[in-house]
C-alpha cells in the first residue's frame, strides 16, 4: 500500500457498500474529493443504483489514479472494499475481486479475526457505528457513518491523508455538519 508521505504510482479502485442513508455514495465521493486536493490527477466517484431505499443495500465505485482516468465502469477487482454494515458480508460477495494485497475495511464491533470472512486479503475493523451514535449522526433511524469509515480507510490504507478528508468533507457539508462529522 501507499506510504503516508507519498503519493501513488498505480491505479487504486475502492468498492463501497452500505445501506440506503448510511452514506456509502457520500464517502465514495469525499474520498474522489480528497485524492483531487492531494493532487492525483484522475479520480472518479459513481455510485451503482437499483430499487433505491432507505435501508436497502447500495453501492459505488471510486478510483484514484495519478494519471487522469478512462473507465467510468463499476469497480469489478478492487484494491479496497469498504463495507459500512457488516450484515451484507452475510447476503452478498462483498468481496468479489478483492486480491492478495488488497483491504476489507469493515464497520464491525468485531476484531478482524472474529469476522470470519474467507479470503486472502488484509482486514481491518472500525466501531464506526458506535461513534457516530454518540455523535448524533441518525438520520431516519440509520446510523450514519461515511465520515467514520473514511479516518479507518486512511488509517488501513494510507492511498490518501486524513488532512485531505478534512478538507474534502469541510468543502462538502456545512459548518454545523463539519463539527459533528470532524469530531
Amino acid at each position: 500500500m501507499a506510504k503516508k508521505s507519498s503519493m501513488i504510482t498505480r491505479p487504486y479502485e475502492i468498492r463501497w457498500h452500505g445501506r440506503g442513508g448510511q452514506g456509502a455514495i457520500t464517502a465514495a465521493k469525499i474520498m474522489a474529493q480528497a485524492a483531487y486536493l492531494k493532487g492525483y490527477q484522475g479520480v472518479t466517484a459513481a455510485p451503482s443504483f437499483g430499487a433505491e431505499r432507505r435501508g436497502a443495500p447500495v453501492s459505488a465505485s471510486t478510483r484514484i489514479s495519478p494519471q487522469p482516468v478512462m473507465v467510468m465502469s463499476q469497480v469489478e477487482k478492487p484494491d479496497v472494499v469498504v463495507v459500512l454494515d457488516q450484515t451484507l458480508l452475510e447476503d452478498q460477495d462483498i468481496t468479489s475481486g478483492l486480491g492478495r494485497e488488497g483491504w476489507l475495511v469493515v464497520n464491525s464491533r468485531q476484531s478482524p479475526e472474529e469476522l470470519k470472512v474467507n479470503g486472502d486479503f488484509n482486514i481491518a475493523t472500525a466501531d464506526a457505528s458506535s461513534v457516530c451514535r454518540e455523535l448524533g449522526l441518525i438520520v431516519a433511524g440509520l446510523i450514519v457513518v461515511n465520515t467514520a469509515i473514511l479516518g479507518a480507510f486512511v488509517h488501513a490504507t494510507e492511498i490518501v491523508d486524513i488532512a485531505s478528508i478534512e478538507k474534502a468533507i469541510r468543502e462538502r457539508f456545512s459548518d454545523n455538519a463539519v463539527d459533528i462529522n470532524l469530531a
